[in-house]
């Protein structure tokens, strides 16, 4: 038998049973539906929502593509090309993104670098 001063078995105010504490729920045991609500964010929904927006925006680039057909040149520096407005243009945004990503990866791998040498130097 329990003596009254375990932590266990200390009265709840006002009632005469003692409070039990309940023993933690084992993750993955109990209710999925209350498990699942308690997850905030996980790599794998990250991945699946890019995954939605991304083919949404694909979807809309298309019908952007296929709305704008009409054929257009374009000169840069020796070379001249007929291209469609929409193809164009999304060719000029994934060359901007491409620039973006090559300056993005640059400065990263320059932090990178910086980090080893200040933790080599403590």
């Amino acid at each position: 038998m329990s003596t009254p001063d375990s932590p266990s078995e200390h009265p709840v105010a006002g009632s005469s049973t003692p409070a039990r504490n309940p023993a933690p729920m084992d993750e993955g045991r109990g209710d999925p539906q209350r498990a699942a609500g308690d997850v905030k964010h996980t790599r794998t929904r990250a991945a699946f929502v890019g995954l939605v927006i991304g083919a949404i925006i694909l979807i809309l680039l298309l019908i952007f593509i296929l709305l704008n057909l009409n054929s257009q040149q374009i000169n840069l520096v020796f070379w001249t090309v007929n291209l469609p407005v929409g193809v164009s243009l999304l060719i000029a945004a994934v060359a901007g993104a491409l620039v973006t990503a090559l300056i993005g990866g640059a400065r990263s791998l320059q932090l990178s670098r910086a980090l080893k040498r200040t933790q080599k130097n403590r």
